[in-house]
């Protein structure tokens, strides 16, 4: 098997549009203006786009629209759907043909008007035949599980749940473009609406417009860009089930596969990362992906987070936008993840940590299915 193609590929340009509500926009639209904003920030023509990545809410050809949208003809085009995670899977596919000679410049874009159109998750996915006798809210009541096996086997409490939302609230707080602001405590959240439980409405990801893009290209071209370029330094995607009903530990991800293997192509270990930008689409996502990644040992994720070492100032800045909890969740959160890790290697975040070299954005699918992370450098990491 031929390895990940280490620091081949660079993210060249990157942009957000739309973040929190943009009335007057569908979602291709929003999509499209993410698009050309980071291709502006590439410093590269529209039309040099010759591979076009793009999952929609509303639309299975996400990739085909978008094409056409913009008048372009390119070479591939991919709508490969995977839940939030499916954005790093784009990175994978795009690094891999950039190395391979077959595509020179791929545009990856999302956009959602979920929040101005209606308010609700838009998604066409559903919880599995087997499980729908029992009415589950997708993909919450999935969540929700294995929340309370986390809390059973290990000890985790509602508390440090509320920690991570705590923790997520306080990094939106210095961030303009977040959209849930304001004091949070511990107290607001354990006094929250429970809407599954043990999951209340404090644990869950805000439901927000917005659009990501991202352009990417072989490093060299990048580097002579107008912008920082970002090289991919590794990345791996793993997925041990679907239905939350057939995942064989409910306190066990496939995280642990793929951030293994995305951090041994790159020659880094958990302990090397400046920041981290986690999939936190509920609470105990984060506690679960600090475990798993190896940030924490396993079952210790609720005493981490509780110690206040994610928070700003803590040991590991993480999510340091406010994440899908407090900076936005336009239905898919993964490429918002992955930009904000590049943002703090480029030196332009609003939450900067001071000399950030290198990040990993670790992105989720489904109910704990699909798991995707992205490994990302500094020049002076290749």
């Amino acid at each position: 098997m031929e390895p990940f193609p280490r620091a081949e590929a660079a993210i060249a340009g990157l942009a957000t549009f739309g973040i929190g509500e943009a009335p007057g926009f569908n979602a291709i639209e929003l999509a499209a203006q993410a698009g050309l904003l980071a291709m502006r920030d590439s410093g590269l023509d529209l039309h040099e786009v010759d591979a076009v990545f793009c999952c929609l809410p509303n639309d299975l050809f996400g990739g085909l629209a978008l094409a056409e949208y913009y008048g372009l003809a390119p070479r591939f085009t991919d709508s490969n759907r995977t839940g939030g995670s499916s954005f790093a899977s784009h990175v994978i596919t795009a690094s891999m043909m950039l190395h391979a000679g077959y595509i020179d410049c791929a545009l990856i874009a999302y956009g959602s008007n979920q929040r101005s159109n209606g308010g609700k998750l838009a998604t066409p996915a559903r919880s599995s035949v087997w499980e729908q006798p029992y009415n589950p809210l997708y993909p919450l009541t999935s969540y929700a599980l294995a929340a309370a096996r986390h809390m059973h086997e290990f000890g985790t409490t509602r508390a440090q749940m509320a920690s991570v939302a705590v923790a997520a609230r306080q990094w939106a707080n210095t961030n303009p473009e977040a959209f849930a602001k304001g004091p949070l405590s511990i107290a607001d959240c354990l006094e929250a609406r429970i809407i599954s439980s043990p999951i209340s409405k404090s644990d869950c990801c805000l439901v927000t417009d917005g659009a990501a893009a991202i352009v990417l290209t072989r490093t060299d071209r990048a580097k002579a860009g107008p912008r920082p370029a970002v090289p991919i330094l590794g990345a791996a995607a793993a997925t041990w089930h679907n239905a939350i009903s057939n995942m064989p530990d409910l306190t066990q991800t496939a995280a642990r596969e793929s951030g293994a293997r995305a951090m041994a192509a790159a020659g880094v270990s958990a302990s090397d990362f400046d920041t981290v930008q986690l999939y936190d689409a509920f609470t105990i996502n984060t506690i679960l992906f600090l475990e798993d990644l190896g940030f924490c040992a396993k079952g210790e994720g609720g005493q981490f987070v509780e110690s206040g070492a994610i928070a700003p100032g803590g040991s590991l800045p993480v999510n340091t936008n406010g994440g899908g909890l407090s900076c936005c969740h336009p239905g898919m959160y993964g490429l918002f993840a992955i930009i904000e890790a590049a943002r703090q290697i480029r030196g332009e975040a609003a939450n900067q940590q001071v000399g950030a070299q290198l990040c990993l954005a670790h992105t989720n699918g489904g109910a704990l299915s699909s798991q995707a992370s992205v490994v990302m450098g500094s020049i002076d990491t290749i």
